[in-house]
């Protein structure tokens, strides 16, 4: 949908896509648990685990004895913003991509005593606090990624890549959190031990139609494509 470089003006076709696919599989996976026999069960536990780890921020310092007073969320979410900013901006460098990720390791254990005051209603420094997780998430699979696709491509520039590789073009890199039990020592980046560990991926992305291929010049499609990529271009 976006390639290397996501345009704003494609958020309206991203929706329309991806919300037909969404809805059209969501509609099937309901219609085929309509026997008695196939419907989901719902976990008592599970669903009382996610209600009191919504509620953590509410008693940050109850359930830590001794570590300090609770983390503040937004002082933790502006730490987050400068450490991007700063570190995996628009301008890359190994060096500050690999000290972000030592910063976000150490906001990761801060955020976990994210703490707040006052009650559920109205509270916005609670969906802070809650939506921490994922932010620190994404930032370290941006981070990651970023790490390992040594080239500069799209909206992706590195300072010590500052060209384009061939090479790199038909890879994707895929970030998931794996189990960190059934993770070997170094397969995985630490995240959270309770949570999961982020797994980083290199997958082949598909190949190009020929009559796709075929719309475009060969010298122009030689400065992006790999070369095995250009012998499906019919002449």
């Amino acid at each position: 949908m976006h390639g290397s470089n996501r345009l704003g003006g494609n958020s309206l076709s991203d929706l329309l896509v991806f919300g037909r696919r969404a809805g059209r599989y969501a509609a099937e996976y309901a219609a085929g648990r309509t026997e008695e026999g196939t419907r989901a069960r719902v976990d008592d536990a599970q669903v009382d685990a996610a209600a009191a780890e919504a509620l953590r921020p509410f008693s940050a310092e109850a359930q830590e004895p001794g570590a300090g007073p609770p983390e503040n969320p937004y002082a933790l979410h502006q730490e987050l913003q400068q450490t991007m900013n700063d570190l995996v901006g628009i301008i890359r460098r190994e060096a500050e991509m690999k000290q972000a990720l030592e910063k976000l390791a150490e906001l990761r254990v801060r955020a976990r005593r994210a703490g707040v005051e006052g009650h559920r209603q109205f509270n916005p420094g609670w969906h802070l606090a809650l939506d921490l997780r994922n932010m620190l998430l994404v930032s370290e699979c941006v981070a990651r990624a970023a790490l390992e696709r040594t080239e500069s491509r799209g909206g992706h520039t590195r300072e010590d890549h500052p060209s384009m590789d061939r090479r790199w073009r038909p890879a994707n890199l895929l970030c998931s959190l794996a189990d960190p039990a059934g993770e070997a020592a170094g397969e995985a980046a630490a995240t959270d031990p309770e949570r999961g560990r982020i797994a980083l991926e290199r997958q082949t992305t598909e190949p190009i139609r020929p009559d796709l291929l075929a719309l475009f010049d060969k010298e122009e499609l030689v400065k992006y494509l790999a070369d095995e990529e250009l012998e499906g271009r019919s002449e």
